[in-house]
């Protein structure tokens, strides 16, 4: 695949980024693309491996090393062709993914992987620049209904299946706009919402009904939803955000990140009616949580005009280089710094959060911190230790909790008697994505728990084969790696 000594001649590259004082001014993407040269030259690089790990290393069973090879060849139509078989929403991976396909590349062994990823977003903003992303309506409809609960990645991709295999498919979204944390915690300098409506408009015109502003469970309940379609297919996130229940948690200034976010988001989309205001502007800010989230806030709080940001994890500091016990083509768990963190914030690591300061009208002013260590007993889970004598008290008027969820609301769950696991996922087989009700099936993050976007669609893909194999007796929609069969 590629060019044979491709990966002896040229060296990885991905896109740059504007400088930080610039980027810094609004909320637009700020990646620089490559030249088409350099980009064919960065397919060239994926060897002719025998075995494609990258295969392994994706959720979705991407066709990773064919779509490189036309690139490298100026193929690109066809590589938009192969990119779209196996996933409905490249452009939404080539910019949220972080890419476990490179981690699993061949050429990652011993030198810089391939560019996968931005390979990736290459291709599809081609294909839509070019013209070649149309609708394609289902020639035959099926007369089943289904409704989908939930328009994050999982719910999007579970309702283009679906509507390829002819059947009327409505997706509930009880916020206002479709699009999941994609729309109301990704911040647009990560991905401008444009991308998601570019997308949305050829999902509309195949014939997918969207109905926003919808509480399922509340606005209409579920056993009504039931009674009205052949099928449902929960797909609504693991929403339940982790808290911090240390004193002072309740103190004005002490705020759960996708609160945040979705503010800003909504702000930047034009929404005038957001409530009370929560902005970093003039403020000592501390994000406590050291994944995406929080590196989400922290690129958020400079375009505030945050006087300082800094950033708490409460596990050890990682190795840029695999760890022992993560050999390839595993995921590692290495340190990774975002563009965000890029942009002047100062990162603690082995710190946890004790106590939360106010003043005298219950403002957030300050909080105090101790270093942790992490004790190793073999056969047991590591132990937190705090280090004696390392109490440390810091300004702060702003605090904003990255720490994850716990799992998914269970509203609709309980309505239709749905069963749950230990972590409030919804109870649905992994072989069929049935739960214990019939015509119920869950897929995402409300089924495996906090993912990536990558495994949403995976898990929408899958479950909409076994949704139309249900309603059908038979089904064409493709499982992982399958690629997309003609149109029914």
């Amino acid at each position: 695949m590629g060019k044979i000594t491709g990966f002896l001649e040229f060296d990885r590259k991905i896109e740059a980024y504007e400088p930080v004082e610039e980027r810094l001014k609004d909320y637009k993407e700020f990646t620089i693309p490559l030249p088409e040269k350099e980009m064919k030259e960065q397919g060239a690089r994926c060897m002719d491996c025998g075995i494609p790990f990258c295969h392994s290393g994706c959720p979705l069973g991407n066709l990773i090393p064919d779509f490189n090879d036309a690139v490298y060849r100026s193929k690109w139509e066809k590589a938009s062709e192969i990119l779209h078989s196996t996933n409905n929403f490249p452009e939404f991976t080539g910019r949220l993914c972080p890419a476990p396909c490179e981690e699993a590349c061949v050429l990652g062994i011993n030198e810089d992987p391939v560019t996968i990823e931005n390979i990736e977003k290459n291709i599809v903003e081609t294909a839509f620049k070019k013209g070649w992303i149309t609708a394609k309506p289902p020639l035959n409809k099926t007369g089943k209904k289904v409704a989908v609960v939930g328009s994050g990645p999982a719910g999007l991709a579970t309702a283009q299946q679906l509507n390829r295999a002819g059947h009327d498919v409505t997706v509930f979204e009880r916020d206002e706009k479709p699009g999941g944390l994609m729309r109301y915690g990704i911040p647009d300098f990560k991905m401008e919402k444009n991308v998601i409506d570019r997308r949305l408009d050829v999902l509309k015109e195949e014939g997918i009904t969207f109905k926003c502003g919808v509480h399922i469970g509340v606005d209409i309940k579920a056993d009504t939803l039931k009674e009205e379609y052949d099928a449902i297919v929960l797909t609504g996130g693991a929403t339940i955000r982790r808290n911090l229940p240390i004193e002072g948690s309740d103190l004005k200034g002490v705020v759960q990140a996708m609160d945040f976010l979705g503010q800003n988001n909504r702000r930047v989309d034009g929404i005038k009616d957001l409530g009370e205001e929560i902005k970093a502007t003039g403020k000592d800010v501390v994000v406590i949580g050291g994944g995406d989230t929080g590196s989400d806030c922290i690129g958020t709080s400079f375009r505030h005009g945050a006087t300082s940001v800094s950033n708490f994890e409460i596990m050890p500091m990682a190795t840029t280089e695999r760890p022992e016990g993560q050999p390839w083509p595993f995921w590692p768990m290495r340190l990774r710094t975002s563009s965000s963190h890029k942009e002047g914030a100062e990162r603690f690591f082995s710190i946890s959060t004790k106590k939360f300061i106010g003043d005298a009208d219950g403002n957030l002013k300050g909080l105090i911190t101790s270093e942790v260590e992490w004790i190793n007993i073999p056969g047991q889970r590591p132990q937190l230790k705090e280090v004696p004598g390392t109490e440390k008290e810091w300004k702060c008027e702003l605090a904003l909790l990255a720490l994850g969820f716990t799992g998914s609301e269970n509203t609709v769950a309980s309505q239709l008697g749905l069963e749950m696991d230990a972590r409030t996922n919804i109870k649905a087989s992994e072989n069929d994505y049935k739960t214990n009700v019939a015509g119920v099936f869950a897929a995402g993050d409300q089924r495996r728990g906090q993912s990536l976007i990558v495994w949403a669609i995976s898990e929408g893909r899958q479950a909409a084969h076994h949704v139309d194999k249900y309603l059908m007796g038979e089904t064409a929609l493709p499982l992982k790696g399958e690629g997309d069969l003609p149109r029914v």
